[in-house]
C-alpha cells in the first residue's frame, strides 16, 4: 500500500489561507446542507486556530474542543478542527450555549469563543425573514414543503451562510481567554462478551447476572441519550 499523505493536509491549507468558502464547502459535506450556524461552527474553528496559534492537530487528544451545545454549530468544529466525539478530543458539556473552548493541552492557555450573533441580528439579511419563514414551517412546525420551496430554503440558507463569513470576527463572537480544564486522557477500557446477545460491550458497560456479565440493553437498564433536547434518561 502506498504511503497515505497527511489526511487533513487540505483542510491545513485552507485554514493557514483563511479560505473560510472552500472550508465551508468541505463542513457542508459532513453536515448535508449549509446553514448559519454552521458557518459559524467553521468561523469558530478558524479564529480559535489562528489566535492560539495552532497549526497540527493528529487527533490525539493534544487539541481539544469543549462545546456546550448539539446543534449545527457543533458539526463545523467536528469537520475541520480535528476534533471529534470519535477520537476523544471533543467533549460535550450540556449547557445550551453556542459556544465552544479550544486548547492545547500541554499550554497553560485557552480560548472560550461564544456566539453574539443573535437570530434577531441574522435578521438584517434581506433574506433572512423568507428563510426562517420556510425553516419554521419545515424544521419547527414538520410540514412538507414543495421541492420548489425546499430548494428556495436551502438556496436562501447558502446565501446567508456565507454572509455569516464575510461578518468581522468581533461582530459575531465573544472571545476571552481562559485556563484550559483539567481532562484525563481517553482511558482504553477492554471489551466483553454479552452472555445473553452475544455482542461485544465496554466493559464500564457491563453489569453481572447469576456471574455472567449481561450489557445495559439485555438488563433492560435504563441509560443516557444525546438526542435533540440534550442529555436525558431514557427507559
Amino acid at each position: 500500500m502506498e504511503n497515505k499523505k497527511d489526511p487533513r493536509e487540505t483542510v491545513k491549507k485552507l485554514l493557514a489561507a483563511g479560505d473560510l468558502e472552500k472550508l465551508l464547502d468541505r463542513a457542508a459535506e459532513m453536515h448535508g446542507h449549509y446553514c448559519s450556524y454552521l458557518a459559524l461552527g467553521v468561523k469558530a474553528v478558524y479564529v480559535a486556530y489562528k489566535r492560539l496559534g495552532i497549526t497540527e492537530n493528529t487527533g490525539m487528544e493534544d487539541i481539544m474542543a469543549i462545546v456546550e451545545c448539539n446543534n449545527c454549530f457543533v458539526d463545523g468544529i467536528q469537520a475541520l478542527s480535528g476534533c471529534t466525539l470519535g477520537n476523544n478530543a471533543l467533549i460535550y458539556k450540556d449547557l445550551g450555549k453556542t459556544a465552544v473552548t479550544f486548547f492545547k493541552r500541554k499550554e497553560k492557555e485557552g480560548l472560550r469563543i461564544s456566539v453574539k450573533l443573535s437570530s434577531e441580528q441574522m435578521k438584517d439579511n434581506p433574506d433572512a425573514e423568507e428563510a426562517l419563514a420556510l425553516f419554521d414551517r419545515a424544521v419547527k412546525k414538520r410540514e412538507k414543503l414543495t421541492p420548489q420551496e425546499q430548494e428556495h430554503m436551502k438556496e436562501l440558507w447558502t446565501k446567508m451562510s456565507f454572509d455569516v463569513l464575510s461578518k468581522p470576527e468581533d461582530d459575531v463572537f465573544d472571545m476571552k481567554k481562559v485556563e484550559p480544564e483539567i481532562l484525563e486522557y481517553a482511558p482504553v477500557f477492554e471489551s466483553i462478551k454479552c452472555s445473553v446477545c452475544g455482542e461485544d460491550v465496554m466493559e464500564t458497560h457491563i453489569r453481572m447476572r447469576k456471574n455472567n456479565p449481561v450489557c445495559i440493553s439485555c438488563m433492560n437498564e435504563n441509560y443516557w441519550m444525546v438526542a435533540g433536547r440534550g442529555i436525558h434518561p431514557v427507559g
